[in-house]
């Protein structure tokens, strides 16, 4: 939603002020100019990234213009999860947990959170790591070398489309450099042309550099950057169910070990302790962990 705000409020403040100016509308639209630049973008984008990318690209496009991600009480709601975990292991032992791990979805613990289960690369990645402490004999060094190692894949992976979107924009101004000087060209070959004639061809001409630019800063660059903003945050719940996790095989107990996932949370997304205690205390007594964040 805020996507198209912005670009509405861009558009408006240029193309208002340059009308409240005295300037002619009519004179920017130019059909050939921006068909020019935007079919040699596209064109760019296809040869300059391979198929993965441009289906991740096209995939990654869309969220921009949703909400999701996670808010104080998705993060709640996974902590309670970990929590939950950890105190079944704690009580019952590891080999407790293997019908849970397994089947995740028919799981007793899993099913009370169903914004965890709807994220499959989170619940993959609390499933493998769970799966390896059931193996046993788990060094927490190795698994923390693990975890890092593929959290930088996995982030790396998700500013693909970012990197490929502000190419994208990089791009954008040359291209209307190049319609520019093709409407340059157009218009020194019709130099014994009227004046007014050569004027509204070399406003045209100009016409392409503005639309070059405007696009590349005032529309694809921020999406580029938003993308990129969007995978950061992403990274945030793996973070904190690394820190959990590794916090418990290091020795800690439940209630402390969701303490360092909790710590790792950007301050407007983190729960304050007395959040957390009560969540836990909701998750003991059965509660639902949306009821002791309300």
């Amino acid at each position: 939603m805020f996507v198209i705000i912005g670009w509405v409020v861009v558009l408006g403040a240029v193309v208002g002020s340059y009308a409240a100016a005295g300037g002619h509308l009519a004179a920017l639209l130019q059909p050939f100019e921006l068909l020019c630049i935007l079919g040699a973008t596209l064109g760019a984008f296809l040869v300059s990234n391979p198929m993965k990318v441009l289906m991740a690209t096209l995939k990654a496009v869309p969220s921009c213009f949703g909400g999701g991600g996670f808010d104080k009480k998705k993060y709640l709601e996974l902590i309670a999860l970990l929590y939950e975990l950890l105190q079944k292991v704690r009580t019952q032992g590891m080999l407790a947990m293997e019908p849970d791990i397994s089947s995740p979805k028919e799981s007793a613990i899993f099913s009370k959170y169903p914004a965890i289960l709807k994220d499959h690369h989170l619940l993959d990645f609390i499933l493998d790591y769970m799966r390896m402490m059931l193996e046993g004999n788990v060094n927490p060094s190795a698994v923390e070398d693990l975890m890092n190692a593929e959290l930088e894949t996995h982030h790396t992976e998700l500013l693909i489309p970012a990197s490929a979107i502000a190419n994208m924009a990089d791009g954008l101004p040359a291209f209307g450099i190049v319609s520019a000087v093709m409407g340059v060209v157009h218009t020194m070959g019709s130099v014994g042309a009227p004046p007014a004639v050569l004027g509204e061809m070399i406003a045209a001409a100009l016409v392409g550099t503005f639309l070059g630019i405007l696009m590349a800063y005032g529309f694809v660059g921020p999406l580029a950057a938003l993308l990129t903003a969007k995978a950061n945050e992403s990274a945030i719940p793996f973070a904190c169910v690394k820190s959990v996790l590794l916090a418990y095989l290091n020795g800690s107990a439940p209630g402390v070990a969701v303490e360092f996932g909790r710590k790792v949370l950007f301050s407007v997304d983190r729960p304050s302790f007395t959040e957390l205690e009560e969540t836990m205390r909701a998750t003991k007594e059965g509660a639902a962990p949306a009821a002791a964040a309300a």
